[in-house]
């Protein structure tokens, strides 16, 4: 009897895959899990079980007054939440790296002339309720002698820009005046905003508001003219030392030499539930990370989950820089989540070469890169151009050498014409009109998006957890310390606050 060759080779993977089973599981063992595949895992990724983790991380807000900022009842539900249903699957080692940092929070109100007008609490200013007329501040702020003795007893008005607002306030208190009004350097309302530290040495703090430009401009317009502008500032504010804790789950199986790592930060602005900022990355890889436990990989993949990114990247920069240099080697590649699911969605891939933005990440950058656009292209979805500005966790990663990479929709940035004619939405409104508001809640989330991006980031796990031909593997030198730990509190605040500086 002649038998064909393809019959030949289908009875011997056969006996090969028993051969595998059995040696793997044997008598009285369980079954050896089949091996990941790219589109299964992409398959697995639907809306329905997104959905319900954003209805829990929502309930989990409501346990500290609507937010889910570091250190609150709301994100330590949140940690829990992720650890118990990972710990459910028996598929991973986790643990909580812990950390304390300080936690700032002020709210506060502005009534000019008895109008009220909107302001943006400013971390680490000192709570009061005062009333006083405007004096204009010289220059910017930024030396003893721009504040005229006129501010004694007044409150000081000065726009933002070139040096810290610690300084700016401090100085102004040193002066005499008895409060300060912060107006942006560009006419809309700043995002947030915070004095860098609890005290300076050039002078005391006093009450703070943060103001549009527009309005900053009028208010000295009025001056100008002649007119007494009398302001009352009423500030709400409190510190503290909290510790909290990254989550970081690592698959049992596969080459711990080789880690692919995807991270999305679990907390929350103070001002809101943030869904999308960021739970629709939190959540994106959760849900990857259940459906990834029924398979086994070739490459080991952790995942990791942030914790206050939004006071300035804190918690991956604590956990790159207390990495041997020998367990960073181990970190084949990074991928970064920070915003997948905004209303008004644009389709942003890294833009790890730079072509695009001049700015390339770490060698291997590129061809992450190379790996989302050719995803998109297959669902016929055209992208945009992030930038490694330093505005999320990707950042810690790249400034050790590794390759990096990941996706974002946008944030308070607005979409370009182009843009609409790209993926659809409005053209002349933000990416996303709840960033860092009370508003960013279930309702916020592009569900279509969110759901076809949380399908890519499976695409991509799977795909590196197979194999990572085209990443360097080459030695890495050693680093010390990384650009983040080198700034200001402020500046740091800054990464996590605009990550339209990410979008080309």
């Amino acid at each position: 009897m002649k038998v064909s060759l393809a019959a030949l080779l289908a009875v011997s993977g056969l006996l090969a895959n028993a051969q595998d089973a059995a040696s793997a599981g044997g008598p009285g063992r369980p079954p050896l899990k089949p091996l990941v595949v790219p589109k299964a895992l992409e398959d697995s990724i639907n809306r329905r079980n997104l959905l319900k983790h954003a209805h829990q991380f929502l309930d989990f807000s409501k346990l500290s007054n609507n937010t889910r900022a570091f250190g609150s009842k709301g994100h330590q539900a949140t940690l829990q939440y992720i650890k118990r249903l990972l710990d459910q699957t028996g598929a991973y080692d986790i643990e909580f790296e812990k950390f304390t940092y300080a936690y700032s929070e002020a709210t506060s109100q502005l009534y000019v002339d008895g109008e009220s007008y909107p302001t943006k609490g400013v971390g680490y200013s000192p709570s009061g309720n005062i009333t006083a007329p405007l004096a204009v501040v010289n220059n910017l702020g930024c030396e003893a002698s721009d504040f005229p003795e006129a501010v004694k007893g007044q409150i000081a008005l000065v726009q933002r820009g070139t040096c810290q607002l610690g300084l700016k306030v401090a100085f102004a208190g040193a002066a005499g005046a008895v409060g300060t009004i912060i107006y942006n350097n560009i006419d809309a309302e700043p995002i947030s905003g915070t004095l860098g530290a609890p005290n300076r040495p050039e002078g005391p703090y006093v009450p703070v508001a943060y103001i549009s430009g527009l309005n900053g401009k009028a208010f000295i317009a009025s001056i100008a003219e002649g007119n007494e502008v009398v302001a009352n500032i009423r500030v709400q504010s409190f510190v503290e030392d909290r510790e909290t804790s990254n989550v970081i789950a690592t698959t049992k199986t596969g080459d711990r030499n080789n880690l692919i790592v995807a991270g999305a930060h679990s907390d929350s602005v103070p001002a809101g539930p943030g869904l999308n900022d960021d739970g629709s990355g939190s959540m994106g890889i959760l849900e990857v990370a259940l459906r990834l436990a029924r398979y086994r990989v070739k490459n080991a993949v952790r995942f990791i989950w942030w914790s206050a990114e939004e006071f300035g990247l804190i918690g991956s920069e604590y956990h790159v820089e207390h990495l041997s240099d020998e367990d960073r080697q181990k970190v084949a590649l990074y991928l970064n989540f920070d915003m997948i699911a905004s209303p008004n969605s644009g389709y942003f891939v890294f833009d790890g070469d730079g072509d695009a933005t001049d700015i390339p990440g770490p060698p291997g950058s590129e061809v992450i890169e190379q790996l989302y656009r050719a995803y998109f292209d297959s669902h016929n979805i055209r992208t945009g151009s992030a930038v490694f500005g330093g505005s999320s966790d990707y950042q810690p990663f790249v400034d050790v050498g590794i390759p990096s990479g990941g996706l974002m929709t946008g944030a308070s940035g607005t979409k370009t014409a182009e843009g609409a004619e790209w993926w659809g939405g409005v053209a002349g409104v933000a990416y996303d009109v709840c960033y860092h508001l009370a508003c960013d809640v279930v309702e916020n989330l592009n569900v279509d998006v969110w759901e076809r991006n949380s399908k890519a980031i499976a695409h991509s796990v799977a795909s590196y957890a197979l194999s990572i031909e085209g990443i360097p593997r080459e030695q890495r030198p050693p680093v010390r310390s990384l650009r983040v730990s080198k700034l200001s509190y402020e500046e740091r605040l800054h990464l996590s606050c605009d990550h339209d500086d990410d979008i080309i």
